[in-house]
């Protein structure tokens, strides 16, 4: 008996440990002071290891909320301002236009009469003085009409050779009856009637004569036109333009056809700009400007403004104005037809009071905008910010001139406001920017 009590299992054989009423700390929720604890269990070692564990996990869990925090703000008023500042320099007004390259002096060579080329002595960029024979017509119809005008002249005097003989003999006539008449051998009736001849004979003189003046009139038209079949150049200068082959027909109707192109002289150039009517009150007579043609894209041509023209160009209702600019070419190196992209200067200033065009832009959050009154705000090294109203002048692509106003040389004009991203973003090097957010 003894033996088989000794042969029991030890787990059976041992005694649980007594229980025993602690008082310990209440567990939110729970409505009892004491709870049942194990005299012989040890809590206290359990519980520092959790708490390390317990706010590695919370600040864990703060860090990801301040990071997220970070990614998702966009609050501008948390950011810093965006600054530039006002200072002096140079500020150049300009008014930009296109335009096409010509001759000052361009006369356009036609014909007067019809008929085929027969020859042509000028070709393009011939050198041509005043007088040069450039092309001539088929003479032949021309020399036709002046032979058919000469014989009708003839036969027109010859006429006139008659009718003076005929008042001649009519004026015989009349003197013969007269003296008759007197002697009572002739009726008074015959003596009336060889009056009567003798005016006759008057009238046909004028008439004969009149168709001689008429005879030579047509023999000098007929010759005039002759003459219009040898084209001739008018002025010295270039030929840029033919028109016409050897062999062509023109025909010379309502509009007159253009044989040549004659330039007097290309180095003198000018450039007709259109400039539009939001522009064109800012550019004078006087008014210096500068070009360039895609032939030669990194040279600039110098040219003064000589003509603002009134007559409005309207296209497709936008209006336009033809501004005449004079430039020399001394090396040929403009072309008559190229297209130039001008820049007309319209106001200088070298030493203004300057801001940023993005200063005056900037609207500050929350406040109201006047906008009969130009200002700027300007942030003070204390850090407040200020409004500066201002009086404006000219401007061009990047200042304006301040005139007169509340801002000083040197002030830090608020272009913008930075948030913290753009901060992180200015001290990371070239290639770790932020990527774009996905929202």
């Amino acid at each position: 008996m003894a033996a088989d009590h000794s042969e029991q299992d030890p787990r059976q054989t041992t005694r649980p440990a007594p229980v025993m009423l602690a008082p310990v700390p209440v567990v939110q929720g729970q409505g009892h002071d004491q709870v049942p604890v194990r005299v012989g269990a040890s809590p206290l070692p359990d519980r520092k290891r959790r708490v390390p564990l317990l706010l590695a996990t919370v600040g864990l869990l703060a860090i990801l909320a301040l990071g997220l925090w970070h990614w998702w703000s966009n609050d501008p008023v948390a950011g810093r301002y965006k600054t530039l500042p006002v200072d002096r320099g140079p500020i150049t007004s300009l008014v930009t236009a296109t335009g096409a390259v010509n001759p000052v002096i361009s006369v356009q060579v036609g014909s007067q009469v019809s008929g085929k080329i027969a020859k042509i002595y000028a070709d393009f960029n011939s050198i041509v003085r005043e007088g040069q024979v450039l092309a001539s017509i088929d003479q032949k119809p021309y020399q036709a009409k002046v032979s058919q005008a000469k014989a009708a002249l003839k036969s027109a005097k010859a006429t006139l050779a008659k009718a003076r003989n005929m008042l001649a003999q009519r004026t015989l006539e009349l003197d013969r009856m007269a003296a008759l008449r007197e002697q009572q051998f002739v009726a008074q009736s015959d003596l009336d009637l060889s009056r009567t001849n003798y005016r006759d004979a008057e009238a046909q003189v004028d008439l004969s004569q009149a168709q001689v003046d008429q005879a030579k009139a047509t023999l000098s038209s007929a010759e005039l036109d002759l003459g219009y079949t040898t084209i001739i150049s008018p002025v010295n200068g270039t030929v840029v333009s033919r028109n016409v082959e050897e062999g062509q027909t023109v025909v010379a109707s309502f509009q007159t056809p253009t044989l040549f192109v004659i330039a007097q002289d290309l180095t003198r150039m000018q450039v007709i700009a259109n400039v539009s009517e939001s522009d064109i009150g800012g550019v004078s007579e006087g008014t210096s400007a500068d070009f360039r043609v895609d032939a030669y894209p990194r040279e600039f041509f110098h040219g003064v403004v000589t003509q603002v023209r009134n007559a409005p160009v309207s296209i497709q209702n936008v209006v336009t104005y033809d501004v005449i600019i004079s430039v020399e070419n001394p090396e040929l190196k403009l072309k008559p037809g190229m297209t130039a992209n001008i820049t007309i200067v319209t106001a200088r200033n070298e030493d203004a009071l300057r801001a940023p065009n993005a200063a005056l832009r900037f609207r500050m959050p929350g406040v109201p905008v006047d906008r009969k009154t130009a200002q700027l705000w300007v942030l003070e090294p204390t850090g407040r910010v200020r409004a500066a109203p201002i009086s404006t002048g000219i401007a061009d692509s990047l200042f304006t001139e301040i005139t007169t106003g509340e801002a000083r040389e040197g002030d830090a004009a608020i272009v913008g406001i930075a948030s913290a991203e753009d901060s992180a973003q200015e001290k990371l090097p070239p290639g770790f920017e932020f990527g774009p957010k996905i929202r």
